[in-house]
């Protein structure tokens, strides 16, 4: 007899506590399986490929909005960032949520953030 999703989760609801932990012995024993460090939910032991996360290596720098007041500065910091001519640079500081450039290592991308974010615009690494 199979059980459904919801016939499972009520039975371990209304475990006692001597049987819950009876429960997570019989996981671990039999199955490497322990209780996640928040309680409640079930982890399976993780193996070497999990162990190793991937740190990001690539970024983009977003203008997300611009104060109104210095516009005109962060155009120009733009300008020297992109090589993009007056005309292009407005269009892109008008239209916030457009990366400003892309594929940058984490220390040029957090340069350039800091160089926008000093002229008046706020930015965001993706």
């Amino acid at each position: 007899m199979s059980m459904t999703i919801d016939q499972l989760g009520d039975a371990l609801a209304g475990l006692s506590l001597k049987d819950a932990v009876e429960l997570g012995k019989y996981m671990k024993d039999k199955y490497g399986i322990e209780a996640a460090a928040g309680g409640g939910m079930m982890m399976a032991a993780a193996g070497p490929a999990a162990a190793k996360v991937e740190e990001k290596t690539s970024f983009d720098v977003v203008l997300k909005a611009v104060d109104a007041a210095k516009k005109i500065q962060v155009i120009k910091v733009v300008r020297e960032a992109t090589g993009l001519g007056l005309a292009e640079a407005k269009a892109l500081v008008d239209v916030p949520g457009k990366a400003i450039k892309q594929g940058l290592d984490k220390a040029e991308a957090e340069k350039l953030k800091k160089t926008i974010t000093d002229a008046g615009g706020t930015v965001d690494l993706v």
